[in-house]
């Protein structure tokens, strides 16, 4: 494997330009540049708020030094509330280059176009003259998610990325897996791989929290196609999703734009503390992969039994199919078929492995399906912040 250094002792497996809206009203003048600069390895992100928002802010400064980015193109509006010169200056501090387009100040959408256009070719062309370095398996941040899950995800295709993250823990990575409203019935089982008595409690309470937050909305991390696909109960879907987390100790708990502090195995906690205050967690599986992302993650494990088609801007996500019907109708969009094991091709360790290859062939110039076919998606919505004191980021 192979990588770009980044100040902060971290690796990128990418070396992304970002384009990057603060607020909705430069979405387009950032599509725009993007698409004339469509061979330059540019991605859209953004935060399309107006009015303030911590976690806005926190997201879009921990997806801006993400260690696949190599360079950021900003474009606001010129009125909105977002800190664009504190995101400025978080990205400077990391030695990153970062330039800052103000429609309003520009002379308009064409000409901020023609702005970005120009700073984002030559900023290619520093990048790619950038040196790679050797980077090892133990450098790793990878993330999980499960999506369009049916009855075949919790026995092929989740327990298989739990027998990947296992081994990656092994070798001294760090491994994320989520969300807590997918967990509801399954923290007592979880507690007993804590690291330490005290995460043990959090780990319970944490999930506690999904339940209550949900509890409150009226609704559960539970869709029509979950039950069309086989699931009847949130219990029976938390089975499933648990089963990727795999088998080895939990060492803390992350929230969205925190980085794990050392390798081991982490549970991100999507859910805000609080009653809700902007509706559901999270609205999408987009929404949880970019959260992934903004903790660190060098790609994303996604696996699925219905089926999805989405991928995500700044890092890759490797779909794995776990029902053998669903792979042979979308085999363009998969990247591994864990519907062997139901057949009887394949078992949960031989799959694992394939995971595994496929994760660590990132690093060394293999792309995934979704890249392949242009998937970069991008959701952040606002989402209340307020955390808990003490917070339980890691356990030693």
């Amino acid at each position: 494997m192979k990588g770009w250094q980044r100040s902060d002792g971290r690796k990128g497996i990418r070396n992304t330009i970002l384009v990057a809206y603060t607020v909705e009203c430069a979405h387009h003048v950032c599509t725009k540049i993007v698409q004339d600069c469509a061979d330059q390895d540019a991605q859209v992100i953004g935060f399309s708020g107006c009015f303030p928002s911590p976690y806005g802010q926190d997201m879009m400064a921990a997806l801006c030094t993400h260690p696949n980015v190599g360079a950021v193109q900003l474009v606001s509006l010129g009125c909105e509330n977002f800190r664009k010169t504190d995101l400025v200056r978080a990205i400077e501090a990391t030695g990153r280059p970062v330039n800052l387009i103000t429609i309003q100040d520009a002379g308009g959408t064409r000409a901020a176009i023609a702005a970005g256009n120009a700073w984002v070719r030559a900023q290619r062309k520093v990048l790619d003259a950038l040196p790679t370095v050797p980077m090892s398996p133990s450098e790793l941040v990878i993330g999980t998610i499960c999506g369009g899950s049916d009855a075949t995800s919790g026995l092929t295709g989740n327990p298989a990325a739990g027998r990947a993250f296992d081994r990656f823990v092994a070798e001294g990575a760090t491994c994320i897996f989520e969300e807590t409203g997918e967990l509801i019935g399954c923290e007592s089982v979880m507690a007993t791989r804590a690291a330490t008595p005290a995460l043990k409690e959090e780990l319970v309470s944490t999930v506690e929290k999904a339940a209550r937050y949900y509890a409150a909305m009226g609704y559960g991390s539970f869709s029509q196609g979950n039950a069309t696909g086989g699931l009847s109960t949130i219990e029976e879907k938390s089975l499933g999703a648990y089963a990727k987390s795999g088998d080895s100790k939990i060492n803390g708990i992350v929230r969205p734009a925190e980085k794990p502090a050392a390798g081991g195995l982490y549970l991100l906690d999507v859910v805000p503390e609080g009653p809700p205050k902007f509706g559901f967690p999270n609205i999408n599986d987009t929404a949880e992969i970019i959260e992934l992302i903004s903790c660190g993650a060098h790609a994303v494990i996604f696996v699925t039994g219905r089926g999805s088609v989405v991928g995500s801007a700044i890092s890759p996500v490797l779909k794995v199919c776990a029902n053998p019907q669903t792979y042979a109708c979308m085999a363009d969009d998969m990247d591994v078929n864990a519907g062997r094991i139901l057949d009887g091709a394949a078992t949960l360790d031989e799959v694992g492995d394939e995971i595994y290859q496929k994760l660590i062939a990132l690093g060394a110039g293999g792309t995934t399906a979704s890249e392949d076919l242009g998937h970069q998606e991008f959701v952040l919505t606002y989402k209340n912040t307020t955390r808990p004191e003490p917070g339980c980021h890691t356990a030693a």
